[in-house]
């Protein structure tokens, strides 16, 4: 090593450690290089102690078809749809053969006398159930209760207190966060209990499987077969049932969070399901839809029908009310409105933050009872197009027919959508019925022109539309005219 002169020999080795060493031992102090978040070194203690309460569950399900609907691919097949009927018109009825049709899926034990928590689809329509659990043993199953608006269902097996493993615990879904870690444990493909990893991905996703849509999203890979299986928090504990897949992405998983399943669990041991109702249509708030009510904020939802002697009608509510707050707490949007107003028992009052033309207002509701099918909302002669490039006629009693209306149907309806223009922007179609313009009712034709011609050059249009026994509103763009 070379000296530099004039320092001591000693001095300058230990110079000369230090500044070798020093380096080193500033990024391997653990105060320097300790990371602030770190993944967990293994989860194999984890698993040990959760996998016993998950299930495997196999599906039986018997359809009689004809052999010639066994050739060509069951009876909603293409092949059967025309040439079935061809074969039955030259040889009459053909006997019918019974088919078994299998399935599997996943599940969790809640409790030590056999309640099983997995998805409605897994058992839908099941003829027979078979339960295995960890330890290999199988058990017949049956439904207790099911809740097809959630996808959630409870089956039952029968086994004496203390032969079952431990079931799982039910945690909190709404105190996980984004990027807390979880596992999820199913059946994929039939192969038995499989682990896979993954994080919170996002909250909250509305994926179109039901009405009741508040996914936690995941990337611990989630396969057919894995419906209805748990995902686990760090702390072992449930906080979703997985249940959907993107097919075409990867790592895109989705679990419904246990809280939902917690507040019907005892409804589903009872063996239905009932729900809180306003008896209110409602649609989220756009920034057209929130011009034309002349507010400045997109949150809340708009009434965009009361039905007939509902609960809302009742207590004073109507169409084109903005509600903003439920028990004091702010709406966000449609979606959630439905989810809380759902989850409460009937004849809960639930007092409503409104705004009406403007005017803030509180009204309170007695919640109903949801329907099992929810009655119809208050739900072409010289033609006219408009420069939103929208053609309407007078309803008449033929259109009425053509387009599956009711006979005593008001309103004008749509019969054209010019392609390309801001009508066809804003989603409307063929056999739309306009209800209103403007907030202004309409009738007929007459009514349609005199609203129009009062809307002012740049201003943009809001219609009340009726389509399949529904209203909703929608603000088409200004037009150059």
């Amino acid at each position: 090593m070379r000296i530099h002169r004039g320092i001591p020999a000693k001095i300058a080795r230990t110079a000369c450690f230090v500044a070798l060493v020093w380096p080193v031992l500033l990024f391997c102090s653990p105060k320097a290089h300790t990371a602030p978040f770190e993944a967990p070194a293994s989860f194999a203690n984890l698993v040990q102690t959760v996998e016993n309460s998950v299930v495997n569950i196999s599906t039986t399900q018997k359809t009689k078809e004809t052999p010639f609907q066994q050739q060509f691919g069951g009876s909603n097949s293409p092949f059967d749809q025309f040439f079935g009927h061809q074969f039955k018109n030259f040889f009459g009825n053909i006997p019918r053969g019974e088919v078994e049709t299998h399935a599997l899926g996943s599940g969790f034990l809640i409790s030590d006398h056999g309640l099983i928590l997995t998805n409605n689809h897994v058992v839908d329509k099941a003829d027979e159930i078979t339960v295995k659990t960890f330890d290999g043993k199988e058990y017949h199953a049956k439904v207790v209760g099911r809740d097809p608006k959630t996808d959630l269902a409870l089956v039952r097996i029968a086994a004496t207190k203390g032969v079952l493993p431990k079931p799982a615990l039910l945690g909190d879904s709404d105190a996980m966060r984004v990027g807390d870690w979880v596992i999820a444990v199913g059946n994929p493909f039939g192969l038995g209990n499989t682990v896979t990893a993954g994080i919170i991905s996002a909250k909250g996703r509305v994926i179109g499987a039901g009405p009741y849509d508040d996914f936690l999203q995941t990337d611990a890979a989630i396969n057919p077969g894995n419906s209805g299986g748990p995902l686990f928090n760090m702390q072992g504990q449930v906080v979703g049932i997985n249940t959907a897949i993107v097919a075409q992405g990867q790592g895109i998983g989705f679990a419904i969070p246990i809280n939902i399943a917690k507040g019907i669990l005892g409804q589903l041991k009872t063996g239905k399901v009932i729900r809180g109702w306003l008896g209110i249509m409602i649609q989220n708030i756009t920034p057209e839809l929130a011009k034309s009510f002349g507010i400045s904020a997109t949150k809340g939802v708009i009434v965009a029908d009361v039905v007939k002697q509902g609960p809302a009608e009742k207590a004073g509510l109507k169409r084109g009310d903005i509600i903003e707050t439920l028990d004091g707490k702010a709406v966000e949007n449609a979606a959630e409105l439905s989810r809380k107003i759902a989850a409460l028992k009937p004849g809960t009052a639930v007092e409503l933050g409104l705004v009406r033309n403007g005017k803030p207002l509180s009204v309170k509701v007695s919640l109903g009872t949801l329907p099992g099918k929810l009655p119809k909302a208050e739900a072409l002669t010289p033609k006219t197009q408009s420069a939103w490039g929208l053609t309407v006629q007078n309803l008449t009693p033929e259109l009425a027919q053509t387009f599956g209306l009711s006979s005593g149907e008001t309103g004008v309806v749509i019969t054209k959508v010019q392609q390309g223009s801001e009508a066809a922007t804003a989603m409307l179609r063929q056999g739309d019925v306009i209800k209103e313009v403007n907030r202004r009712k309409i009738q007929n034709i007459r009514d349609w022109k005199q609203a129009i011609e009062k809307v002012k050059k740049g201003e943009p249009l809001l219609l009340l539309i009726e389509r399949g026994g529904n209203t909703f509103y929608v603000a088409i763009k200004a037009a150059q005219h």
